[in-house]
């Protein structure tokens, strides 16, 4: 497996919210873990929710008792989503916070994967195949006809999202199981690159970095950043 992570602030922010965890060797059963967290709030806010994401859901997958990936993550969101939303009650600097998550692990042939928010995975084996769904207004819009796929990107409601990590008691994941092999590419990122790239820009990047994951995410940030780094930038990716 070759892996790679990058966070950055992108070039209007002024400061980084995302969160990443890039860990290739097991945590508990689990026989690696990777996660990005995108942080929403004040600034302290979006930085304190997106770490407690990672911190919290590592801890709880470390230690727990579950049998399988999916019981194991839904034990760790649960966990992470209270701990934010109780500690967004107690400080005011705090209340509100919130973060969206993408999170997977990969065996020897399949990936079990987790999201909340518009995070995203995306799976490259021939071509580029998004398989999360976005928890987003926008995406609803796709949904109900209301405007193409091709809008999301630009809409001006796109940074609404319908789900989140800790705003709420309640939280509601999506989990997905798809088949991997070698050679295979998975690229978890937040919505700042794939607000500012397409998808076949993205495709066109992995294919010609094939082989070179450091490569391949480097110039994914350099892209972004070219195209106006509107949010901060954060990309996993792995090569089995």
């Amino acid at each position: 497996m070759n892996t790679f992570s990058i966070t950055d602030m992108g070039r209007v922010r002024s400061s980084n919210q995302d969160c990443v965890l890039c860990e290739e060797n097991a945590i508990g059963s689990f026989p690696n873990l990777f996660i990005v967290a995108d942080g929403m709030g004040g600034h302290r806010a979006g930085d304190t929710a997106s770490r407690m994401c990672i911190e919290i859901v590592a801890d709880s997958i470390r230690n727990t008792d579950k049998r399988t990936p999916v019981s194991a993550f839904e034990q760790a969101v649960y966990a992470a989503n209270r701990a934010i939303y109780d500690e967004s009650g107690r400080h005011f600097e705090l209340s509100g916070m919130g973060t969206t998550m993408v999170a997977a692990t990969v065996g020897q042939d399949t990936a079990v994967i987790m999201n909340i928010g518009d995070s995203r995975l995306y799976h490259m084996r021939d071509n580029l195949c998004q398989i999360t769904v976005d928890h987003s207004l926008v995406e609803e819009m796709v949904k109900s006809g209301e405007i193409h796929k091709e809008e999301m990107r630009t809409h001006p409601n796109k940074n609404i999202i319908t789900r989140a990590l800790g705003t709420d008691t309640v939280v509601c994941p999506d989990y997905f199981e798809i088949e991997v092999r070698e050679r295979d590419v998975l690229l978890l990122c937040s919505d700042g690159l794939s607000n500012m790239l397409e998808d076949d820009q993205i495709r066109k990047i992995l294919k010609e970095h094939r082989g070179n994951m450091k490569e391949a995410g480097q110039e994914l940030v350099q892209r972004a950043n070219e195209a106006g780094g509107k949010d901060n930038i954060s990309v996993i990716l792995i090569e089995l």
